[in-house]
C-alpha cells in the first residue's frame, strides 16, 4: 500500500518537474554591467554614501531596472523603450 502511494507521488512530481520552465543563470559580466548601469541611472543622494538613498527613484524602481537590464542581456532598459517607440 505504501509503495503505491510513493510511486503515485513520484509520478506526479516527475510530471510537474517536466512542465517547469527552463531557468537560465545570468553571467557575472551581465550582472556587473547591469549593476554599473543601475548605479548610473539611480545616483546616490549623498555621493559616497549609498545608505543615504537614491536621488531619483525608489528601491523598487532600481530593482525593476536591474531585472529589465539582466533580461535584455546587459542592455539598458531605456534603449529597449526607445526602439519600441520608433
Amino acid at each position: 500500500m505504501d509503495r503505491k502511494i510513493l510511486l503515485t507521488f513520484l509520478a506526479g512530481a516527475s510530471c510537474l518537474i517536466a512542465q517547469a520552465r527552463e531557468v537560465r543563470a545570468i553571467t557575472a559580466e551581465v550582472a556587473k554591467k547591469c549593476q554599473v548601469l543601475t548605479s548610473a541611472a539611480f545616483p546616490p543622494r549623498v555621493p559616497g554614501n549609498p545608505a543615504a538613498g537614491s536621488a531619483t527613484g525608489s528601491g523598487r524602481e532600481q530593482q525593476d531596472y536591474f531585472k529589465k537590464c539582466v533580461a535584455s542581456g546587459g542592455q539598458p532598459p531605456e534603449r529597449d523603450q526607445q526602439k519600441s517607440s520608433k
